[in-house]
């Protein structure tokens, strides 16, 4: 077999470590997600929590292993004159395709330049589409069914988290090359699972005794608010890295937004942190006035979520006074959603109210900027023939929006007419751990109520177990 040495020289070998550390730092975040989740569901929901999470990622992220890549891939199909672009995407990059399963130094670089890279990015858009997952399981914790949401989790990851990036992330994609600018995933994953867990939280209803007395005296009481700044503290050393693998890094001649936004290595980081600092300290502002710790913790995310379309073109000055509004916005949507009875206190205030605004406002303060095309490509995908407008933001995100909440309404319909979407009302109230797994995450939870078999029809007596006990 004919080899390419220039294929895996040293220079595309860092990048692909770099591209490596990106992926795999989004693991970290869903780790984060799920200390998050832990502190703040019920102490009876632990492990369930944990169990759904995990299991939806996996499931997201092998619908993107087995095509969803290929979705994303179809652009440059599309800017190249590939023939059959989509048709010859899914045949190279699924999951048996002939440039996601052979070896880089045998890839000729006139079909797949720097080949290496461009499945280590694969692996990034796999570990995307867990983040989204866990970011959607996330808004409707304690009272989803499993099936339902693991169905959810394949459509998403296979098709409908990669068609948004398909849509507004990347240099060639439809809406970047006519003004569209993303930079950190904000459209395919916190506008698109906010939209997503806005509707699913809308139709599956609020966690008993959220809103209102319940007559069993259930209520959604936090089982340790600290597991949610542990979890926060890993999001934050993620965040930089994360960030990093969203871009070009071209040696020579820099490093560039996705978009094709010119940037640079350091500016990215310092606006991360920068954006990270506004919101924790407006996040702690809020904790201290109105007496709820919490913000303290997630201020930071909302200052990063609200930066999201603007480390790469902003300036660490924009992005600390920006990373400030996140908490505000957020809080301004927990009031919003209190007002509705829509119970979903992190996902939608901490990334779909600050993503969408944030989204919005990079328009303005990016006004004019170039982006969009590829080097190289004349016409319609020449580099930077396109300019950042809010008027081009606002239209990425509502693309993002009805590409999650059509497909999700429908789907929560359908499951509604086949067996719902929610638990039984005495399984939420006995506890997902023991009602589940007949165990509980914890030793000295030593109360159990009755439990309902299989059926959710008789109920028996289950003593908890300690996770991995015998019996």
């Amino acid at each position: 077999m004919k080899s390419f040495p220039e294929q895996v020289s040293t220079e595309v070998l860092l990048l692909a470590f770099l591209y490596t550390l990106a992926a795999f730092a989004v693991i970290v975040v869903i780790l984060g997600l799920g200390l998050i989740d832990m502190g703040l569901v019920r102490r009876r929901n632990v492990l369930d929590t944990w169990v759904q999470k995990i299991t939806a990622a996996m499931i997201g992220g092998v619908g993107t292993l087995l095509g969803g890549y290929a979705i994303w891939q179809w652009s440059f199909n599309q800017a190249f004159g590939v023939p059959d672009p989509l048709r010859t995407a899914v045949k190279d990059w699924w999951i048996a395709g002939s440039l996601a399963s052979t070896p880089a130094v045998h890839i000729d670089p006139k079909i797949a330049p720097e080949a290496d890279v461009l499945q280590v990015f694969l692996v990034f858009f796999v570990t995307f589409s867990m983040a989204a997952m866990a970011l959607i399981h996330t808004g409707v914790v304690e009272r989803a069914k499993a099936r339902p949401l693991y169905i959810m989790s394949f459509v998403v990851g296979a098709v409908l988290s990669p068609l948004v990036g398909y849509l507004c992330w990347g240099s060639v994609s439809p809406l970047t090359n006519r003004g569209v600018h993303d930079f950190d995933g904000v459209f395919p994953l916190y506008v698109f699972a906010g939209t997503w867990v806005l509707v699913m939280a809308w139709r599956i209803g609020p966690r008993l005794g959220a809103f209102t007395p319940h007559a069993s005296g259930a209520k959604p009481v936090p089982h340790n608010v600290g597991f949610v700044a542990a979890g926060v503290l890993l999001i934050t050393f993620a965040a930089p890295f994360v960030a990093l693998g969203s871009g070009y890094a071209v040696p020579g001649k820099g490093f560039f937004g996705i978009s094709y936004t010119e940037s640079g290595f350091g500016l990215v980081v310092t606006n991360v942190i920068a954006g990270l600092i506004g919101g924790g300290l407006m996040g702690a502002a809020i904790a201290y006035k109105r007496r709820e710790p919490s913000w303290t913790f997630l201020g930071p995310i909302a200052g990063m979520v609200i930066n999201g379309t603007l480390f790469d073109v902003g300036t660490p000055l924009k992005c600390l006074l920006v990373g400030l509004l996140g908490p505000l916005v957020g809080l301004g949507t927990t009031a919003v959603l209190r007002r509705l009875r829509i119970d979903e206190p992190k996902v939608l205030p901490l990334a779909f109210g600050p993503g969408i605004v944030g989204a919005i406002l990079t328009g303005f303060i990016a006004w004019g900027t170039p982006t969009g095309g590829f080097p190289g490509l004349e016409g319609e995908y020449a580099l930077g023939h396109a300019v950042i407008t809010p008027w081009w933001q606002l239209v990425g995100v509502l693309a993002a929006m009805a590409t999650a909440g059509i497909p999700c309404l429908i789907m929560c319909l359908v499951f509604e007419r086949f067996g719902g979407l929610r638990v039984s009302e005495e399984t939420e109230v006995i506890g997902l751990d023991a009602a589940h797994w007949g165990t509980t995450n914890f030793g000295d939870d030593l109360d159990p109520p009755a439990i309902p078999v299989p059926g959710e029809g008789a109920a028996v007596h289950v003593a908890p177990q300690p996770v991995g006990s015998a019996g």
